[in-house]
This record gives C-alpha cells, structure tokens and sequence, in this order.
C-alpha cells in the first residue's frame, strides 16, 4: 500500500504499509521487536516481569526470531507487513535513505491455523512516536486481509493479549475482538 489506507499523513510522513523485505528490512524489524517486548515487560507488570522479557532479547534470540519470520514469510510473504514512514514531499527521511520502519504485523501463516483452529495474529506492534495516528489501523486492516485470504478451520482471528495491557485490549474490543477462551501458562 501507498500511504495511509485513509489518506491521513503523519507530521509530513506518509506511511507505506508493504510486505516485509528480509533482505533489508531484518534490523529495523528487529528493532520493533525489541520495542514490543520490552514494552509488554514494562508496561504490563512488576520490575520482575520486566526483566524476564528483557533477559530473553540475547543474540541467539535475535538469530532465533529473525530465521522463523524467514521461514513464515518463505512459506506466506504476505504474513509479516511494516509500516515505513515515508517523507511527504518524497525527500529521504531523516534515516539518510531507507525508509524507517515504524510497526508491523504477523499473522502466523495458514499452516499454522491449527494452533487455535483460527487465523492468529502474532503480533502487532507500532513505534511509540506513531501511537494514536492510525498506522494500527492501516496494519491491523493488512493482516485481516491476510487472514481472510487463508483456508481456516474456523473463519476467526484470534490472537492472545496480556490482561494488564488496556490500550491494547481498548484496540482490539474497538475492532469487534470478543473474549473466546483463556490461556494459562506455567513454567517448565
């Protein structure tokens, strides 16, 4: 896509939400993802729980994640679209030439539907300076495109937010999300 889905700009910047690139979009993928754990960490619970989410962003985690996106986006490339902030006046952003990656979305590919019997959203992550400027909105309508384009056991999405973390549960409930079932975890 070109631009944000309505049309809305963001301080001169419009948004590109587009299909990830892993030859060059990797590092500032990653950078997301960093942001998106450390903000459930931070945001949702103790100090402890803080730096459990924090601990676990090592190297080999890095390498980890980064090769099953790979291997998601090899099977599905639609599965993982960002959301780059593009100069309006088609100067170069401040980044001195690639555009900056300011979110992204994961909606596991239909393979993986027999995880819930459903379409899963993964994740959904936007950069914090873009909160409340409708680069969600443009991500979140790209995934449910993906999802509606799988062959699923059950025609839903589903997807799993931590209780503590309101402005997410606020986004979802606004796009219809209902509570269907709970998780429960334990340490092995």
């Amino acid at each position: 896509m070109t631009g944000a889905t309505d049309g809305r700009e963001t301080d001169a910047v419009d948004i590109d939400v587009r299909p990830y690139e892993p030859a060059t979009d990797d590092r500032e993928l990653w950078a997301l993802k960093r942001g998106f754990e450390r903000g459930i960490g931070a945001e949702t619970g103790s100090a402890e729980k803080e730096g459990v989410y924090e601990a676990k962003l090592t190297e080999d985690y890095r390498e980890r994640w980064l090769a099953w996106v790979d291997r998601c986006v090899g099977e599905d490339p639609d599965c993982v679209v960002v959301a780059a902030a593009v100069a309006a006046d088609g100067e170069t952003t401040d980044t001195g030439g690639a555009d900056p990656l300011v979110g992204y979305a994961f909606v596991l590919p239909e393979s993986l539907s027999f995880v819930w019997d459903a379409a899963v959203l993964n994740e959904i992550y936007v950069a914090p300076a873009y909160r409340g400027t409708g680069v969600a909105d443009d991500l979140f309508e790209a995934a449910l495109a993906r999802a509606r384009g799988q062959d699923l056991p059950l025609d839903r999405m589903v997807l799993d937010v931590d209780q503590e973390n309101d402005r997410a549960r606020a986004f979802y409930e606004r796009y219809g999300f209902e509570h269907w079932g709970e998780m429960v975890a334990r340490e092995l």
